[in-house]
This record gives structure tokens, C-alpha cells and sequence, in this order.
């Protein structure tokens, strides 16, 4: 298996197995919108293609955010700890995020796409070695924003690590997350769209033995929790 770390450049040329990861936030409130009960998350790249796709379809919730910030009209912002407090009962999910699902829609020539944090990481790791791709590219989504992605770098080492399957402990690597710029913002009590326990929730390695497989549906992007030799599964809260 070839492993290699990327940025959001060129995404769409990217072939193999494309992970795309965003520890603050979007891959940490995605798995803790499946324990609350989210049946399927349809990602998008923009806020226009988020309301248009609620329209569509009667009943699903919108989450996400633009540059960090809540989207007015959106049901949930881009917080775990939010999403953490819900009930979804087997709703359908649309979530668009600045970084994290803009590069997974922009990941239009990978043979699979997966979504990762360090809240589902080793369930991701097993995952790709029962999937056995020939290559795998780790993508730091944040890397082209202003904060750098240092906290997406930290966990694409870490995946990195394990698929050499090398027994590194994690706790180097969250402090990683933890030092970061981008970690910053949460623990600014005056920026109230980054709650603290946002950071904390995202720094709970392999707190769900799941990871998150995106399958294309015609013009939609759905991930959904995958387990097992690779199937789908429903995860109950």
C-alpha cells in the first residue's frame, strides 16, 4: 500500500483511496451525527446546493457552516458537541463544511472516498486494510485555510502510522491537535461558535468503532457508517 499526505489541490485528479480528513470539525460532528441516529449524510460543496438538496428531499436536516460560523436556516451548526445533544431518529443529514466535505465532493476520480478523524480513526484504519487499495491518499483539508490544518496533518500522521502498521501511541499526536492555531479558537471564550467542548470531543481517539465510506448516488455524495469487511452498517446510539 502506497501512502501518501496531500492537500486539497488537485483533488479531483486523485485515484486510489482518497481520505479526507477534518478533525475541527466536520469528520467529528459527522460520527457524532450517526450516534445520534443519522441515517445517511449527503455531503455538498456549497450552501446553494444544501438548501436546493432539502428542497428535494422533504425532511432532512441541514448542518454545517461557511468559514466556521453557523449558516443561517441550517438546523445544526458544525459542532459535535451540538450534534452530541440530538436525537435524529434515522433522518437524513446534508452537511456542508468550508474544507472537510468540499474536498470529498471535489475527490471525483478516487476508486473510494472515506471521511476520518481521530474520533473514528482506528475503525478507518481497518477499514482500508480490508479494503487493500494499492494507494492511499490522506488529505489535510484544512491545509489551504488560514488556521493550516496542523490538526488534520497530526491525524494524517497518525493514520499514516497505523497503516504501516506500526503501534505509535496517540496521545503525541493529539497534542499535536491541541497546540494547533486552529485549536486556538475553542479556547477563546469570547468566540462562542467554538465552544471548548468542541476541542475536547475531537481529541476522544476511536471514540466510535466505525468508519465513514462515501458512495456516489448520481450528483450525490452519501457517507455513510461502514464496518465489518467493509459494509454498511447502522450505528444505534
Amino acid at each position: 500500500m502506497n501512502i501518501d499526505i496531500v492537500g486539497p489541490e488537485r483533488l479531483e485528479e486523485v485515484t486510489g483511496a482518497v481520505v479526507v480528513i477534518d478533525v475541527l470539525r466536520a469528520f467529528t460532528t459527522a460520527a457524532h451525527a450517526f450516534a445520534a441516529g443519522a441515517s445517511e449524510i449527503l455531503m455538498v460543496g456549497s450552501v446553494e446546493e444544501a438548501f436546493a438538496l432539502q428542497r428535494a428531499l422533504p425532511g432532512a436536516r441541514l448542518m454545517g457552516e461557511v468559514d466556521g460560523y453557523p449558516i443561517d436556516g441550517f438546523d445544526f451548526g458544525n459542532s459535535p458537541f451540538e450534534l452530541s445533544r440530538q436525537a435524529l431518529g434515522g433522518a437524513r443529514v446534508i452537511h456542508r463544511t468550508t474544507s472537510g466535505t468540499r474536498s470529498a465532493v471535489a475527490a471525483r476520480s478516487a476508486d473510494a472516498i472515506l471521511a476520518a478523524s481521530f474520533v473514528v480513526a482506528g475503525a478507518t484504519a481497518r477499514h482500508l486494510r480490508q479494503l487493500a487499495p494499492g494507494r492511499v491518499s490522506l488529505v489535510v483539508s484544512g491545509r489551504d485555510r488560514p488556521f493550516g490544518g496542523a490538526d488534520d496533518l497530526a491525524c494524517a500522521d497518525y493514520l499514516a502510522a497505523r497503516l504501516r502498521g506500526e503501534e505509535v501511541p496517540v496521545a503525541p499526536f493529539l497534542a499535536r491537535v491541541r497546540e494547533s492555531k486552529a485549536a486556538g479558537r475553542f479556547l477563546d471564550p469570547a468566540l462562542t461558535a467554538f465552544p471548548a467542548e468542541d476541542l475536547e470531543l475531537a481529541l476522544e481517539a476511536d471514540r466510535f468503532d466505525f468508519a465513514m465510506a462515501a458512495s456516489r448516488r448520481g450528483d450525490l455524495l452519501v457517507l455513510e457508517p461502514a464496518g465489518g469487511a467493509g459494509q454498511p452498517i447502522r450505528w444505534s446510539p
